[in-house]
């Protein structure tokens, strides 16, 4: 028997490691598998399985009370470099998202601000003069425009002004000429006196629609308890809304006074209302001064009152520093009833507005002498319609509140004021204004203070609303238009 060797060791000797065969338990887990005496097993409850949701039109079809718990397992279940990962996406398409919404922005502010296309150009000149024709709304250009920009618009407005220096009014026909021209010949022998007065009645208000004005004179019998020389119908007031009868050149008409021979209709400029005063007879207009000229303005219904004035609109600019002024201290010549109350004129390019005892208006040039013969005087810019011909005032596109007065070649004063800066009625531009002025014959025009001062006045009360409803008066002013009473009696 050998001693020594390596011979192998039996299974059963000492030291020799017994083998687990395959798929027999070990000793520890045959222990933990073996229940405890005394201790009842519970059965272990499945795990529950959840469906990972990617889209939070998937979440909408839960209960509400299963939503909450559902998103908060699946953002569980979901590994954490995989959230991350998903958190970092939607970072970039959010930033990317931003970028290009902010490239698209850029893109739109510089074609709006340099752009030279004629639809673009027109709209940002507006909005420009819009903006720096006010006295506190400046800012809304002067933030958002570069000052080279707004400078370009308001250059192009003074050579508008500049191109109109001489101008100016020659003289136009006599009344006379101009009253045996249209008057129809009219015999005794074939009409009645209410045939006669009927005629008499539509010729002078020419541009009524006969078959309207018979109609709501049927219906308002009242009207005619005096006849037609003696027609007095006022629905013009704010809260009044128009008669039904209308122009041919479909206005509405708001008032009528066959005495003192005015007619007031109602006019629609470019999607802003206004009031369009005809006022028959030249020799009842007045440049009349405020009762405290040179200290204070006053309100145009207080003018007119003053002057025993029918009708009244607002006429001469004012020193306004910062929009705060009183209409005490009148911007450029003025003169009234033959008396010259202020002598500086404003600047090359401003137009002097005319009216001669001759009862025609003319436009001059600003800085040339005021003849004797003028009995009125006033400046403002733009001159709109001389001699007949509308001028260029493409420029001076500014959406705001109007005023205008000008004759027609048959001698009638017109007077316009367009409400603005409401919502319903935005404000206009000069060229509107002239183009209405055009459809009524007219011969002579120009524009006048508007903004806050353009305010129109009949019968003893405003007509228009003024565009700062704290003033429904509208503001102090130096002066104003005022068609008067004819033969001096209400």
């Amino acid at each position: 028997m050998k001693l020594f060797g390596n011979s192998k060791q039996s299974k059963y000797s000492k030291g020799a490691v017994r083998k687990k065969p395959v798929g027999e338990p070990s000793h520890m887990e045959s222990v933990i598998q073996e229940p405890m005496p005394g201790r009842q097993e519970h059965p272990q409850e499945p795990t529950r399985q959840y469906t990972k949701h990617t889209s939070i039109f998937d979440y909408a079809e839960l209960e509400p009370s299963e939503r909450r718990s559902r998103m908060q397992a699946d953002y569980r279940s979901t590994p954490v470099k995989q959230r991350k990962k998903s958190r970092r996406k939607k970072c970039i398409r959010t930033l990317i998202a931003l970028l290009i919404v902010v490239a698209v922005l850029a893109s739109l502010y510089l074609v709006a601000v340099y752009s030279q296309i004629p639809f673009i150009r027109k709209w940002r000149d507006i909005y420009i003069q819009t903006a720096m024709s006010t006295m506190s709304h400046q800012w809304l250009a002067t933030a958002f425009i570069p000052k080279s920009v707004i400078d370009e618009c308001v250059q192009r407005r003074d050579d508008m002004l500049q191109s109109q220096i001489n101008v100016n009014s020659t003289d136009p026909p006599t009344l006379a000429t101009q009253t045996e021209a249209t008057e129809p010949q009219i015999t005794e022998e074939t009409q009645s006196e209410e045939e006669l007065a009927r005629e008499h009645f539509y010729e002078v208000f020419w541009e009524l629609d006969r078959d309207s004005a018979e109609l709501y004179f049927r219906q308002h019998p009242d009207v005619l308890k005096n006849g037609y020389d003696h027609i007095r119908i006022n629905e013009s007031g704010l809260n009044q809304s128009g008669t039904s009868i209308y122009t041919s050149m479909d206005e509405q008409v708001l008032a009528i006074d066959a005495e003192n021979e005015v007619l007031l209709v109602r006019v629609q400029l470019g999607g802003s209302r206004g009031v369009l005063a005809i006022a028959k007879d030249p020799s009842c207009l007045h440049l009349c001064p405020s009762g405290r000229f040179g200290s204070s303005g006053q309100h145009a219904g207080e003018i007119a009152q003053n002057n025993n004035g029918l009708l009244a609109i607002t006429a001469s600019g004012f020193d306004d520093p910062e929009g705060h002024g009183n209409g005490g201290l009148v911007a450029g010549f003025c003169k009234c009833d033959g008396e010259v109350l202020n002598s500086r004129h404003r600047g090359w390019g401003i137009k002097r507005l005319e009216l001669k005892e001759n009862n025609w208006l003319y436009i001059n040039d600003a800085p040339n002498e005021c003849g004797d013969d003028v009995t009125d005087a006033m400046e403002f810019e733009p001159a709109l319609i001389v001699n007949g011909k509308q001028l260029a005032v493409s420029d001076y596109t500014a959406l705001n509140p109007r005023a205008c007065i000008g004759q027609s070649k048959s001698g009638e004063i017109l007077m316009i004021v367009v409400e603005g800066r409401f919502v319903d009625s935005p404000g206009c531009s000069v060229e509107l204004c002239a183009e209405k002025l055009m459809e009524h014959k007219c011969l002579t025009a120009m524009n006048l203070d508007g903004g806050t001062s353009a305010i129109m006045w009949y019968d003893g009360a405003v007509v228009t609303r003024c565009s700062n409803t704290r003033t429904p008066e509208g503001r102090y002013l130096p002066n104003a238009w005022v068609y008067s009473y004819k033969d001096g009696t209400e």
